[in-house]
C-alpha cells in the first residue's frame, strides 16, 4: 500500500540531517497512589500541536488491593483522551457517564466549561493481581469551544481505523493521518495513532503537519541513523522529512501525535487549561466553593485544590 511509503531524504540534502528537534525524558509523578511518567508539559516542551499533557501509566503489575484510584476532580478547556494497552479502568463523570475503559478503545471527554470525573478500578478487579498499561493525553480546545457544553464519547476498538502493510500496523485513535479520519467528535486539526513496526519495517511521517511528535512505548527505533530508546517523547523539526524504522530484531511500538499549532497561548494549572489566566482563577474558586457538578455514584470523595 503506497500511502505508507515515501522516498527517504537524499544524502547531503537539508532534510537528510537529524529531524529530531527535542527529546523529552518523562519525569515520574503520582496519581491516586500509582506512579506515572509525564512527558507533557515539560521544561523542554510545553505542547505538540494541541497536545498539552501526556502521561504514561505503567506498565505495572498491580497487587491485590492496589491500583489506580483517582478521586473526582474537575477539568475545563480541554479534552482528555484515555487509551489503554493493557488492563482496565472505570470512568465516571458529572454527566452521569459510567464506562469501562479497555485496551484499544478511545474515551474522549470534552470538559468545555467544566466537568468532574473519576478514574478508578472496579472492586472485583482489585481482588486480582493484574496488569495496567496505558496513556492519558489532553488536547487544548479551540477558543470557540472552551466554554462549550461538556461531553463524553466512547469508541470501541473496532470503530477505530486500522491500517497494515509490509510489517507495520497503525491504529488511528483521533484526528486524520495517512488518508484516514478517526470518528471522534473533534474540531481540532490533529492526529493520534498507535503504531507497531516489525523488524525491517519503516513508516514516513507527513511533513505537512505544523507540529509532530513520537512517544516511544516499547523497543528501540531508528530515525535518520540515530537509535532512540523507549520511554521518550521525540519532537520533530517543522518541515523535515521523517522516516521511522525498526532496525532491531524485535517489534517496536510508539504513538504518533501532533497537529496544527494553537494560534493563542494556553495556560495550564493543575487540571485546568485555558487561553485566559482569569478563567483559570475562576475555575479554582469554583472548585474551592463546590460549584462544579458532582459525579453520580462517586460523591463521597474528591481531590482538594492544591496548595
Amino acid at each position: 500500500m503506497s500511502w505508507l511509503h515515501r522516498p527517504d531524504p537524499l544524502p547531503g540534502a537539508p532534510s537528510a540531517g537529524d529531524p529530531v528537534e527535542t527529546v523529552v525524558v518523562p519525569r515520574s509523578s503520582d496519581i491516586g497512589g500509582f506512579e506515572v511518567r509525564r512527558a507533557l508539559p515539560s521544561a523542554r516542551r510545553r505542547m505538540v500541536g494541541p497536545f498539552i499533557f501526556l502521561d504514561q501509566m505503567g506498565p505495572a503489575e498491580l497487587l491485590v488491593g492496589g491500583g489506580i484510584d483517582v478521586r473526582p476532580h474537575p477539568h475545563i478547556g480541554l479534552a482528555t483522551l484515555t487509551y489503554l494497552l493493557e488492563g482496565e479502568l472505570y470512568h465516571r463523570d458529572s454527566l452521569g457517564t459510567q464506562q469501562a475503559i479497555t485496551p484499544g478503545a478511545l474515551n474522549w471527554m470534552s470538559a468545555g466549561r467544566g466537568i468532574v470525573h473519576s478514574e478508578r478500578e472496579q472492586p472485583e478487579r482489585k481482588l486480582l493481581q493484574r496488569s495496567l498499561f496505558g496513556l492519558q493525553s489532553w488536547v487544548a480546545l479551540p477558543t470557540q469551544l472552551e466554554e462549550s457544553a461538556p461531553a463524553f464519547t466512547h469508541l470501541p476498538s473496532s470503530d477505530l481505523p486500522e491500517l497494515s502493510d509490509r510489517g507495520l500496523y497503525v491504529k488511528l485513535i483521533a484526528g486524520s493521518l495517512y488518508g484516514e479520519k478517526a470518528p471522534e467528535p473533534s474540531a481540532l486539526d490533529m492526529f493520534y495513532a498507535d503504531v507497531t513496526l516489525h523488524p525491517g519495517a519503516r513508516i514516513p511521517l507527513d511533513a505537512s503537519h505544523d507540529e509532530r511528535g513520537l512517544f516511544s512505548i516499547d523497543g528501540a527505533l531508528t530515525i535518520a541513523g540515530q537509535t532512540h530508546a523507549p520511554g521518550q517523547l521525540l519532537v520533530f523539526r517543522p518541515g523535515d522529512a521523517v522516516t521511522i524504522e525498526n532496525t532491531s530484531s524485535k517489534p517496536v511500538r510508539f504513538m504518533l501525535l501532533g497537529g496544527a499549532a494553537m494560534p493563542e497561548k494556553r495556560y495550564i494549572w493543575w487540571n485546568f487549561v485555558s487561553s485566559s489566566k482569569e478563567r483559570i482563577e475562576q475555575a479554582k474558586e469554583d472548585w474551592r466553593q463546590a460549584r462544579f457538578d458532582t459525579v453520580p455514584g462517586d460523591e463521597a470523595e474528591f481531590i482538594p485544590l492544591p496548595g
